[in-house]
């Protein structure tokens, strides 16, 4: 007889995949899971029920109808990673509106395209953002109510603002919320994915009730999410990401999530917040090897040192064994069951991870010596692919099978092809309805037989798992006419030092490879101090015998594992940092190519001519 509350569980998050809006299934799930927590802050500062929540966003979404966000309109929001975001969006998405996030890194000019392509009459933000969004309004008008979520009320924050407090009081007598919610049909835009292009301004990507519904079925499939999952939520909300992983799929499976509004501070939350699944960018994975490596490193202790040292050697072994397909040995079988229950699991629990049932990586190429080390450890690493076109799905390693150097094997519901010069292509119904405003670039996006082209090189092993070789626009072919990917050099650099920060590899119609350098800003100032450097300046670091040879070290430590025609013959360290949202990078920290190669034209010239 199924009497466990895990069977129950199971059939109550079958109920909420079974909607076919988001609206739908948050009701199921705040219905079925009344008492669990929702969202929370660390230390418990903060700590929200589902039924709490549920109470919360039906309040807000009357004060929003009442403010006249009606369905198929859209509210843009400027908010950090913390709770008052998942009240307002999940309100407005119940009235069939469109929430959509900005982000916090944008500039006055960049928030105002968004508001004007969208058309946002409301928007929500908090006081840190509040004279940005009020100079862009004043120039543009758009906006006619601006909610300050960490405001006083009483309109004490400026002419058209209003706390969220008051929200709930402008709300309409008579307003009926579940016959706002009921009326959401599956094609209703649920949220728009402003791509931060490299070139051009961003493109807002429409994102349907049923692309999600259908991308939490197959995301489902894969990970089989444990009932009543741990996130945290770190990344900005305005990557598909992020959206999905601590905001629609939590509605869809109950998950409780902690709130984490400095994304700098991910790794230190999660010890506490010990989550089930962890999705983060390679930079976060980096930096994580770099700091586990330089505590074994420094540890005082020779005894403890050597054993973490065997521990990690038996875990590489074992790694390598099973990448290769070969049959483990009993004597590795039995030695790796030692080092793992000595030492390997308890840097697991030290990291936070211990109880992950699944941890991923996307958004950029991994260094498949990253995705090897945890494997090491422990923790099954795996990498996925997706777009925010495809809702952030598209393939992904299964936890039991993770092939390292690939991004694994179709999702499920999502078929993938490859055209003849290699792009990979997308049918499913994760894929948006098109861009907003943009019919022209809809069309180039999806073609007449319903297939997104990707603009991503891709290549398929003999099992049918996916690697991705690089952006279709971005290959490198140099003077000789070899193609190259730089996001795989670029990649390879990175992770051959903790000091090196970003690198853009430049080769185009050259002879060789060169590089642009910058600092880690974590690992410089650390740096510094070890070596005696008083100015831990960027500009004075740049100048610095030691750091450059150990950017050099670096180097040559990715040369090792690059081809010689992909190798970095020169490079040059620049004096500054790249900012996310910069001129160099967008949000997502991709580099903005041809930005680069205008503003160091002379710095770029300089590494072929002198």
């Amino acid at each position: 007889m199924e009497s466990s509350t895990a069977t129950q569980d199971e059939r109550r998050e079958e109920r909420a995949l079974g909607q076919d809006t988001v609206c739908g299934a948050f009701q199921a799930t705040a219905e079925d899971h009344a008492d669990r927590v929702a969202i929370r802050t660390k230390g418990d500062e903060v700590s929200i029920t589902w039924g709490e929540y549920a109470q919360r966003v039906r309040a807000a979404a009357g004060g929003l109808a009442g403010l006249g966000l009606a369905r198929g309109e859209a509210m843009a929001i400027m908010l950090t990673n913390r709770p008052e975001f998942h009240v307002v969006d999940a309100a407005a998405m119940h009235l069939g509106a469109t929430p959509f996030s900005v982000y916090n890194t944008y500039s006055s000019e960049q928030i105002e395209y968004l508001v004007e392509d969208s058309k946002s009459r409301v928007l929500v933000t908090e006081k840190a953002f509040l004279d940005r969004i009020q100079a862009v309004n004043e120039r543009c008008g758009v906006v006619d109510h601006i909610v300050v979520v960490d405001g006083d009320g009483g309109g004490a924050e400026g002419k058209g603002t209003l706390s969220l407090a008051e929200l709930p009081e402008q709300a309409e007598s008579g307003f009926d919320f579940d016959a706002a919610w009921r009326a959401v049909e599956p094609d209703d835009v649920l949220t728009l994915i402003y791509t931060s292009g490299t070139t051009g301004p961003p493109k807002g990507v429409e994102v349907m009730h049923r692309n999600f519904m259908t991308a939490a079925r197959s995301f489902d499939q894969i990970i089989k999410f444990p009932a009543g999952s741990r996130v945290v939520s770190y990344l900005p909300m305005a990557h598909i990401a992020e959206r999905a992983c601590s905001h629609y799929l939590p509605e869809a499976f109950g998950f409780t999530v902690t709130c984490c509004p400095d994304p700098r501070q991910v790794v230190a939350y999660l010890p506490e917040v010990r989550p089930n699944w962890f999705f983060a960018v390679p930079r976060i994975w980096e930096k994580a090897k770099a700091a586990l490596e330089a505590g074994m490193a420094a540890e005082e202790d020779e005894q403890r040192k050597q054993a973490t040292s065997w521990a990690l050697d038996v875990g590489m072994r074992r790694v390598r064994a099973e990448q290769a397909g070969e049959e483990l040995s009993e004597e590795l079988r039995a030695e790796h069951e030692k080092a793992d229950s000595l030492v390997l699991s308890k840097i697991r629990e030290r990291l936070g991870l211990h109880e992950a049932q699944s941890v991923n990586v996307g958004a950029a190429p991994t260094p498949p010596e990253v995705i090897e080390f945890f494997h090491a450890i422990g923790i099954p690493l795996g990498e996925l692919w997706g777009m925010s076109e495809t809702c952030g799905a598209g393939t992904c390693n299964r936890p039991d099978h993770v092939k390292i150097g690939t991004v694994g094997p179709p999702a499920p519901e999502v078929e993938i092809k490859l055209a003849e010069d290699g792009e990979v292509l997308v049918k499913s119904g994760v894929v948006m309805r098109g861009y907003r405003n943009q019919p022209d670039k809809t069309a180039e996006a999806i073609d007449s037989d319903g297939w997104l082209h990707t603009g991503d090189i891709g290549e398929f092993d003999d099992d049918g798992f996916l690697r991705i070789v690089d952006r279709k626009k971005e290959l490198i072919i140099n003077a000789a006419g070899k193609n190259m990917s730089p996001a795989n050099i670029e990649a390879k650099a990175k992770a051959s030092s903790p000091l090196i920060g970003q690198v853009a590899a430049i080769g185009d119609r050259r002879s060789y490879i060169a590089a642009l350098i910058t600092l880690d800003p974590d690992a410089a100032p650390g740096f510094a101090k070890q070596h005696g450097i008083e100015d831990d300046s960027f500009a004075a670091l740049a100048e610095e015998d030691a750091v450059l040879a150990e950017v050099q070290r670096g180097i040559d430590a990715a040369n090792e594992d690059l081809a010689r025609v992909e190798q970095i013959k020169r490079f040059r360290v620049l004096p500054t940092d790249w900012e996310p949202g910069g001129e160099e990078l967008t949000p997502t920290m991709k580099l903005k190519r041809k930005p680069v190669a205008e503003k160091y034209a002379e710095e770029i010239e300089a590494l072929y001519t002198e």
